[in-house]
C-alpha cells in the first residue's frame, strides 16, 4: 500500500511542476511581448515607418509571429520572437533619434 501512495505523491508532484512551468512560460511571455509592443509604439511615436522602416517592420513582424506561437503555446518560441523583435525596435528607436538629430529636431 505504501508503495501505491508514493507513485500517486510522485505524480501528483510531477504534475504541479509540469502546470508551474507553463504557468511561467505564459508569464514570461507576457512581460517579453509588452515591452515588445511598448518599444515598437515608442519607434511609431519617432516616425520609425519612414525613417528606419527596415528595423520597425521586422519588429512588427516579429512581434507579430510570437503572438501566433503563443496562441499555439510554444511559449519557448514566443519569448525567443518578442525578443527578437524588440532588438529591432531597439535599433529603430536609434536610428529615428539619429535621423532627427540630424534634422535638427
Amino acid at each position: 500500500m505504501r508503495v501505491k501512495s508514493r507513485a500517486v505523491w510522485q505524480g501528483s508532484l510531477l504534475l504541479l511542476v509540469a502546470f508551474t512551468v507553463g504557468g511561467c512560460g505564459n508569464a514570461i511571455y507576457a512581460f517579453q511581448s509588452s515591452t515588445a509592443e511598448a518599444k515598437l509604439q515608442q519607434a511609431k511615436d519617432l516616425e520609425a515607418e519612414k525613417l528606419a522602416a527596415y528595423e520597425y517592420y521586422m519588429a512588427l513582424e516579429y512581434l507579430k509571429q510570437a503572438s501566433v506561437e503563443a496562441a499555439e503555446a510554444d511559449y519557448g518560441d514566443a519569448i525567443e520572437f518578442a525578443e527578437i523583435s524588440e532588438s529591432h525596435a531597439d535599433k529603430a528607436i536609434a536610428l529615428s533619434r539619429d535621423a532627427h538629430r540630424g534634422a535638427g529636431r
